[in-house]
């Protein structure tokens, strides 16, 4: 999916019904066996009346409480100050309905002296009881409601994120394509213009064997350090047809690096920098060597040349070219500061890139 096309995820209806009934259903059962309880221990001998007054009450307050709900969340979309407002009308009216509605079934129901209220702070306990008890409703509400919408956020915000991050990481890669793309066909073209048919039909199929395997790579996924060897024969194989014996290369891996997971085709734009820099530019040609190697938690790879180096330069931190720039930030992007990637100037001549990244294997190698 295109970065400018990421959606959003949204929480899904059902889920939030399937989230809300079993909490109010559980919410209300309490509270009918709390108070139950509490009225079973003051007057023992009377659960007909008892039952007669809590369970409408329970019925009622259940009812009431998802009406207010489906307020609620009429009131959610509007501005938080009008969300406030509209929130606490309804609380209003909800405490009054109840608050009425228990005075109604508590004097349906009840007989003797006891029924009477004798003044209006009577009253006002019923009705105060009633909104703390739905606005303590009304809180756990909101306080659940806005817990998931902010771990909805968090997750849209991952999800983003990590597709973003999936986005850079293919662009750095197939950056890369063009950038070799366009080298070899020069070369071929160039062995066309020369009438040299046979080298420029086995470069065709060194190149298309090398895209073949470029293409059918996942650029976020990782691959083997023996599978990044293998794209860079392919590489090569191209390269020494032009070059022929101008070009001399050394691979060098230990069999415990051969495991480790690394990015794929991460070493090419390096191999290329040094055949463009060391190779192709002196008449001699060069000597180009690979190492790799296990150094406890970390894979340490090195590229060296016999090249003139770069005396001009630090090259720890003016990595200059596509190649080079492009391979440090993926491994920034993919690794952080678990990882390094320097250029030293060899002595007498010639440069050496260091790689080193957290050592990772794969599953069953």
């Amino acid at each position: 999916m295109p970065v400018n096309a990421i959606a959003l995820p949204k929480p899904d209806a059902e889920q939030q019904k399937l989230g809300f009934w079993p909490l109010q259903i559980a919410g209300w059962l309490g509270y009918f066996a709390l108070y139950f309880t509490a009225w079973m221990g003051e007057n023992s001998t009377d659960t007909v009346h008892i039952l007669a007054v809590l369970a409408p009450l329970v019925a009622f307050g259940f009812i009431n409480t998802s009406v207010l709900r489906l307020g609620f969340q009429r009131a959610w979309s509007q501005p938080p100050r009008r969300m406030a407002v509209y929130a606490a009308a309804m609380l209003f009216v909800a405490t009054i309905a109840q608050g009425t509605f228990y005075s109604f079934i508590k004097a349906v129901t009840c007989t003797g002296d006891d029924c009477t209220m004798h003044n209006m702070l009577g009253y006002m306990w019923y009705y105060l009881s009633t909104l703390y008890l739905l606005l303590s409703w009304s809180g756990l509400y909101f306080g659940i409601k806005f817990s998931r919408q902010a771990q909805q956020q968090k997750e849209a915000a991952l999800t983003a994120q990590a597709m973003a991050h999936e986005a850079q990481l293919k662009m750095l890669r197939y950056q890369l394509n063009p950038h070799f793309l366009f080298n070899t066909l020069n070369a071929i073209s160039t062995l066309v213009l020369d009438q040299k048919q046979d080298t420029a039909n086995r470069m065709v199929g060194s190149l298309s064997s090398f895209l073949r395997y470029s293409l059918d790579s996942d650029p976020v996924q990782r691959v083997t350090l023996a599978q990044e060897i293998e794209a860079l024969h392919l590489y090569l194989s191209i390269e020494q047809i032009r070059f022929g014996e101008r070009l001399q290369v050394s691979i060098d891996v230990d069999e415990a690096a051969r495991a480790a997971l690394v990015p794929s085709l991460i070493l090419q734009p390096i191999v290329e920098n040094a055949i463009k820099h060391a190779v192709a530019k002196r008449e001699e040609g060069g000597h180009i060597e690979v190492q790799a190697r296990r150094d406890g938690a970390m894979l340490d790879v090195h590229m060296r040349d016999d090249g003139p180096g770069c005396p001009d330069f630090d090259a720890r931190t003016n990595h200059t070219g596509v190649g080079l720039a492009n391979t440090r930030e993926r491994l920034r992007v993919i690794y952080g500061d678990k990882q390094v990637f320097t250029i030293d100037n060899r002595m007498p001549h010639g440069a050496d890139v260091h790689i080193r990244l957290p050592f990772e294997a794969k599953e069953g190698a």
